[in-house]
């Protein structure tokens, strides 16, 4: 009798097993296509952490959270075809009057970065008031470590990994290697598969991907920026810091803004 049993149970767990072999051996990888990110920006953190004692600024932040909301959010697009990516904002950015942090190029810089990960180098257009920059280098080398955790995000399956850049930025990031491209959104690369999620905690902001759209990507739609003030990062800090050196402690997440 429990021969009986036994023998149709063993042949369940066969073809359950063909079947689950089946569905990883033709399991299908994106290639191509264009990831819609969403962009979001704790200001009330982000200006509480500037205030200080500066009874100006503790005015200037209540009358900010009186006409404004919490979160302030932009969209980007990132395509992506083989080893090549680029990362630019949409024309439909929210924007609204903010008064005195209305400008501050810290918050966002509708950046343009295109990365060629092959070999290794990237083209970035990143803007400061009146100032645009085009900065040709070779990409970031960032030493993550992949941590067990998951979550869903726009329908794949990521995983989480952490990291440090500019030797103090808290870097959380996910990964899926359903799309076997190691690029993601701004300059963050280097993992086994598209990052579809950042957060970098101290700078309360975050990056996650609302939407993935699998089709053909063509050369024109990878075409990196042309204008700007040709610099690599060296020159830029070096630049940045001769003429940032008299803003004091405001200087600082701007220039962080810029080497980020």
């Amino acid at each position: 009798m429990k021969l009986k049993i036994f023998l149709p149970l063993t042949c369940l767990l066969g073809i359950m097993f063909t079947i689950q072999s089946l569905q990883a051996q033709y399991a299908r990888f994106v290639e191509s296509g264009v990831v819609t990110f969403e962009k979001r920006v704790n200001m009330y953190a982000k200006i509480k952490s500037r205030v200080g004692r500066n009874s100006f600024m503790e005015q200037a932040f209540e009358q900010y959270k009186r006409n404004n909301p919490q979160f302030k959010t932009f969209k980007y697009n990132l395509a992506f075809n083989g080893g090549h990516t680029r990362f630019w904002p949409l024309d439909d950015q929210t924007t609204s009057s903010a008064g005195f942090f209305g400008n501050d190029p810290s918050i966002d810089m509708g950046n343009t970065i295109v990365t060629d990960l092959l070999a290794g180098q990237s083209i970035g257009q990143k803007s400061v008031y009146e100032q645009t920059y085009l900065i040709t280098d070779s990409t970031r080398r960032i030493q993550w470590r992949i941590t067990n955790e998951t979550r869903e995000i726009a329908g794949y399956e990521c995983r989480r990994a952490n990291a440090l850049v500019l030797d103090s930025i808290y870097v959380v990031a996910f990964y899926t290697d359903q799309i076997p491209v190691t690029g993601g959104p701004e300059s963050f690369t280097g993992l086994p598969g598209m990052i579809l999620g950042v957060a970098l905690p101290y700078e309360n902001t975050t990056y996650f991907a609302t939407a993935v759209d699998d089709r053909p990507v063509s050369a024109k739609e990878l075409e990196a920026p042309k204008k700007g003030k040709a610099v690599n990062y060296r020159e830029l800090r070096a630049e940045l810091e001769a003429s940032l050196k008299d803003w004091g402690d405001y200087a600082k997440p701007i220039f962080k803004a810029m080497m980020l």
